[in-house]
């Protein structure tokens, strides 16, 4: 089929039309960096989420999850601060995750269950939700097409650089954008763990094709990489599309090449994390040939990317 895609300079969150985001120090990280983004649609978007599998999810992982089952075609935009996961913390946690949708929602216009939420950060401590009320005001008025390079950097916690990166697909009926950013430095393995993902494209994508295109890539890039062998609490993969471009992706050509710009890109973000694993030193690919099917290759694989003997031989 050959390459139809190709990386878009200095890509991000925003690279694809119709796309805005902004970032504001709210007071959540001790540090006084920005810690609070918004990334929001100029129409409703088509979304679709893939999630942690470990079966302790905090509250943004369980509210994301309950406002994608109910509607898939609606959804504007994503709230994420950094600084604190609001995991472990109850009903109470659950309470401000809504109260975060809502304060996002009230600022673009929009109704609740248009947008998702993300946390990162320490675990069991509550939200400060004053500051990430007054961070919320603050943020509508700064969003911008240009505010994918903020909200890069603002929503990292150990990691030492922002992973953002967009790619344009050259499609049967024209050409699309898809961007993204991530973050994820220390507790990183299958399935995810500690690792947010903001994707978006302008192509006209029904949520079946886009979540099926999500998961594809999802189990090809995010969900094939080890750092340490821990798993965690708020994993989330998100992707919007908001159709601004009017191309489809529809028939089987137009399909197959955004699923593979996709898995391009998130291949992409999820090297960039291993790269900037805590306490990293080297980047190690695996190739397993002569497996029975690919379960068996990536439980070979899984074996020996989470065995300490071998991650001391290769750290010697």
């Amino acid at each position: 089929m050959g390459n139809h895609h190709c990386s878009v300079p200095d890509g991000s969150v925003t690279s694809p039309q119709g796309f805005v985001a902004a970032a504001v120090a709210a007071g959540i990280k001790q540090s006084g960096r920005p810690d609070l983004v918004l990334v929001a649609a100029d129409r409703d978007c088509a979304a679709a989420g893939v999630f942690t599998r470990n079966r302790v999810a905090a509250a943004p992982v369980l509210l994301d999850r309950a406002t994608l089952a109910a509607g898939r075609a609606a959804l504007r935009g994503v709230l994420i601060n950094a600084g604190n996961a609001n995991a472990c913390t109850g009903e109470p946690g659950l309470a401000d995750a809504r109260e975060m949708q809502r304060l996002a929602a009230a600022a673009l216009g929009t109704r609740p269950e248009q947008l998702l939420v993300m946390s990162t950060g320490v675990i069991g401590v509550p939200l400060p939700m004053t500051r990430v009320a007054a961070g919320v005001a603050a943020l509508a008025p700064l969003l911008s097409a240009g505010g994918g390079l903020a909200a890069a950097e603002a929503i990292l916690t150990t990691d030492t650089r922002p992973k953002r990166a967009a790619v344009v697909v050259d499609l049967p009926g024209g050409q699309v954008t898809i961007g993204g950013m991530a973050k994820g430095a220390g507790m990183i393995h299958p399935d995810m763990a500690t690792l947010l993902g903001v994707l978006t494209t302008d192509a006209v994508v029904a949520p079946d094709v886009l979540d099926s295109s999500l998961r594809e890539a999802v189990a090809a890039s995010f969900n094939a990489i080890s750092i340490d062998g821990d798993t965690s609490t708020n994993d989330s993969i998100i992707l919007f599309a908001n159709g601004a471009v009017g191309v489809a992706v529809a028939d089987d050509e137009s399909r197959a090449r955004f699923a593979a710009a996709l898995t391009d890109l998130c291949v992409q973000l999820a090297q960039m994390i291993v790269r900037d694993g805590e306490g990293a030193t080297r980047f190690v690919t695996l190739v397993v040939s002569g497996a029975a099917s690919t379960v068996d290759a990536r439980r070979v694989a899984d074996t020996i990317a989470t065995s300490p003997l071998v991650l001391s031989l290769i750290h010697i």
